[in-house]
Parts: structure tokens; C-alpha cells; sequence
């Protein structure tokens, strides 16, 4: 699987940062589209910790983002939004590095190393608590054969290459700036 590609490493950034990392619930993702121009969209991102990656997941029923990041692998990922993460003011993180796309189409905590797995379902038992009535829909039998579209996906691992973090959010102050080698 494409996760295997790198070796496991850690990355040299403060505990707030990672903090970030761990619990915010979304962030906004940006690959570049065919036309040069950039494109956002809101997803839920996995830290990694023991690769220093992320891993991102789209539906086979909405693959742009896929399609755009094996076109130009240049991404950036932006966790802007503390909602529900329960974090006091933490900083805002820009992560800018390389995308990869499986090739391979994985159903949700099938398919996947155990390890990774065992991180989407920390983050998704966070999010259930969140949000209980999303379980009663994903108990319906009858969404889920509608829907099963939506539960294939495409997993997007982000190698960093350089994070940004603005601390307490303070876009007055010039970032902090980590560069990153992933050895690919």
C-alpha cells in the first residue's frame, strides 16, 4: 500500500502544534487544478505521528481531489478552525507538502494498515460523540447500500515539507516556519 512508502520519522514541532494536529476535526486542503488554479475543500485529516504524514480520505464518487493531486502532488493543508477541538487558543497551522493517491480502493476501516485504522476510529468515535444522530444513519442498512459509493475512498497521504504556525492564531506576528525532509 502507499502508506509503506516512507520510512517512519517524527516531526520537530511544539507540543501546541501537534496538539493541533490531533484534534482539530477538519482543515482545509488545496491542490491545484488543472487550469493552475487552486481549489480548497474541507476534510477531515489522520496525523500520522509515527511518519510525520497525513492521510486524508476522498470518496470514489468525488475524486477531483485526487485527480488534481496526481496531476500536481504540490498541496497544502490548513487547520484554521478550533470548533469542538477543545484546544485554548491554539495556533493556526499551514502545512505545505507533496500528495500521493492510492490506487488501490479502500472501504472505511478495511483495507488499511491496522495502525492507520486505529487512528480513524479514534477520530471517528470523536466525532460520533459530536455528532450522535450521524450513528443512526450509518446503522440504516438502507443508506449504506445507497450510499456505498461514499464509503469507498481514495486514501491522499501529504508528506509535509514545510508547517507555518501562527501562535494563538495571531496573523499580526510573522509564523513560525519548520522545514521538513521526508526521505521518499
Amino acid at each position: 500500500m502507499l502508506l509503506d512508502a516512507i520510512p517512519d520519522q517524527t516531526l520537530a514541532i511544539p507540543e501546541s502544534v501537534t496538539a493541533v494536529f490531533h484534534n482539530f476535526f477538519t482543515c482545509e486542503m488545496t491542490t491545484i487544478g488543472k487550469t493552475g488554479r487552486p481549489i480548497t475543500w474541507p476534510l477531515m485529516p489522520l496525523y500520522w505521528p509515527q511518519r510525520g504524514q497525513f492521510v486524508l480520505f476522498t470518496s470514489i464518487g468525488l475524486p477531483q481531489k485526487a485527480f488534481n493531486v496526481r496531476q500536481d502532488p504540490r498541496v497544502s493543508l490548513l487547520f484554521s478552525d478550533a470548533t469542538g477541538s477543545e484546544l485554548t487558543d491554539p495556533p493556526i497551522v499551514l502545512v505545505q507538502g507533496e500528495a500521493q493517491v492510492s490506487d488501490e480502493i479502500i472501504s472505511l476501516f478495511s483495507g488499511m494498515e491496522p495502525e492507520l485504522r486505529d487512528l480513524l476510529k479514534v477520530q471517528a468515535s470523536k466525532m460520533l460523540a459530536r455528532q450522535p444522530a450521524m450513528k443512526l444513519y450509518m446503522k440504516n442498512g438502507l443508506t449504506r447500500y445507497l450510499m456505498d459509493w461514499y464509503f469507498m475512498r481514495l486514501a491522499i497521504t501529504v508528506s509535509p515539507r514545510r508547517i507555518h504556525w501562527w501562535d494563538a492564531g495571531d496573523y499580526a506576528r510573522l509564523p513560525q516556519v519548520q522545514e521538513v525532509n521526508h526521505v521518499v
